[in-house]
């Protein structure tokens, strides 16, 4: 299962490098074309905007199985093993919430999307909003994985909080201990 899991975010990876470059190619030739060639690809604005929506949603779900999301962890840190639980699970429920509410409300709007063209490459705003469902799905299965983690006690206290540190606050965590012992 950790394999196919595994293959699973290698592919989000790959689908992140390919609208990353295919955004880079389009912007970079629109504009040689606009400013040497005074002319330009009319659909290429539009697609690298789509790009980049596929980009963050795609993004968000990597990023959250990584741990990479930004976030203040002052107060969980100074708490005792309890109030680290709880908040680890208020936390996750609140996600889980978000994801749930993420995807009825793309469900909802399905249909307007579906039948409403974009302007210069008239493809369906589905394939562009569609995204949000591989996102929220995506999304809630790492939460449910984690809660599922949680409560076989399979999560370590450190994954309590869902912060990565950066490498300077590492840097200096362990300086700090260095100079303790």
């Amino acid at each position: 299962m950790d394999r196919i899991v595994n293959l699973y975010f290698k592919l989000l990876e790959v689908l992140l490098v390919l609208c990353l470059g295919a955004m880079v190619v389009m912007v970079l030739g629109n504009v040689i074309l606009r400013y040497g060639f005074n002319s330009g690809i009319t659909v290429s604005e539009e697609l690298s905007r789509f790009g980049f929506v596929w980009l963050t949603f795609v993004g968000a779900v990597v990023g959250l199985r990584e741990g990479a999301h930004l976030g203040v962890d002052t107060l969980v840190r100074k708490l005792p093993m309890l109030g680290r639980r709880l908040c680890f699970l208020a936390s996750e429920a609140l996600m889980l919430l978000c994801c749930v509410l993420f995807f009825v409300g793309t469900w909802r709007q399905h249909d307007i999307n579906a039948g409403t063209l974009s302007p210069v490459a008239e493809i369906s705003m589905e394939w562009v909003f569609g995204v949000a469902y591989l996102c929220a799905g995506s999304m809630a299965l790492i939460i449910v994985a984690r809660l599922l983690r949680f409560a076989t006690g399979q999560l370590s206290d450190d994954d309590l909080i869902a912060v990565a540190d950066s490498e300077e606050q590492a840097l200096v965590d362990a300086s700090s201990e260095g100079a303790r012992a």
